[in-house]
């Protein structure tokens, strides 16, 4: 069974192209069909934006993907365990700090150099708004990470080294988001997309660290992820990639001797039993 203790490497690559299998085929499946068959999607479903249902169901993809494999190869006791990871909120205090206090500084500073207004999001559309729309966010993105961090990322650190690891996803995860720069109506068909998939692979490199330090916490990575898209944070493009690419390297420096090999990497998917010992 690959995603919990007992398993073979054979099953270990299946799990991984099932997970990536799915999570691409729901996206650029509800995605495709917008951008080659726009007028008769537009007819059958509305248009897309950020707010509608199909956009939702393509973010929640990895989701989908990793709870569809676990529940199939664990069943019910399995999927209990796998989200009890929800529950893991315990990191290092500096990890909180960089989290709550750290990235907000990224994107202040990166407005700043660009001389964008540092408080142009509260100004333009008020508080009621930006909570409201923080709301919107707490259900979107964060929920990515039962997939990139719960699945993916424990199963590769069973083969590579947390860097090489943190790499890959990072890389699949910016090519994943491909078809929304293509699509009008999405946040990301405003932007370039080479520095985007860049700073995917940063952003990926950076909560690498921060997953294994909190065991791997999945609810950890969900704060993470919210803070990169909070409503709250002025623009900062493309400022914040830059200033986030210089913490990636950072945090490859000084934690090289964690990130480039495997011996304090958490492999475990699914945490074990009460009362049994726990393993791969």
């Amino acid at each position: 069974m690959s995603v919990a203790h007992e398993r073979t490497d054979s099953q270990d690559v299946s799990s991984l192209l099932a997970f990536f299998g799915i999570t691409f085929a729901i996206a650029w499946g509800i995605l495709g069909f917008y951008i080659f068959f726009n007028d008769l999607a537009v007819r059958l479903f509305g248009p897309i934006s950020g707010s509608h249902p199909g956009f939702f169901l393509a973010v929640w993809a990895p989701a989908i993907a990793a709870l569809l494999i676990v529940a199939r190869q664990e069943g019910r006791s399995g999927l209990r365990r796998f989200l009890s990871r929800l529950r893991l909120w315990r990191a290092p205090p500096r990890w909180w700090l960089f989290i709550l206090v750290a990235l907000p500084c990224v994107f202040y500073l990166g407005a700043w150099i660009k001389g964008a207004p540092l408080l142009g999001p509260l100004s333009e559309q008020g508080v009621s708004v930006l909570l409201l729309t923080l709301g919107l966010m707490v259900f979107l993105g964060p929920i990515e990470e039962l997939g990139w961090r719960g699945l993916a990322l424990p199963l590769l650190q069973r083969y590579m080294a947390p860097a090489w690891a943190g790499i890959l996803i990072g890389a699949v995860w910016g090519i994943w988001h491909l078809p929304a720069f293509y699509l009008s109506g999405t946040l990301q068909s405003e932007w370039a997309y080479l520095p985007f998939f860049f700073g995917n692979v940063c952003l990926s490199v950076i909560v690498t660290p921060i997953f294994n330090a909190s065991r791997g916490s999945i609810l950890v990575p969900m704060v993470y992820h919210l803070q990169l898209i909070n409503p709250f944070w002025p623009d900062a493009q493309p400022y914040d990639t830059y200033l986030l690419a210089g913490v990636a390297l950072a945090i490859l420096v000084i934690f090289r001797r964690s990130l480039f090999t495997r011996a304090s990497a958490v492999t475990e998917v699914i945490p074990p039993r009460a009362g049994t010992v726990g393993g791969r």
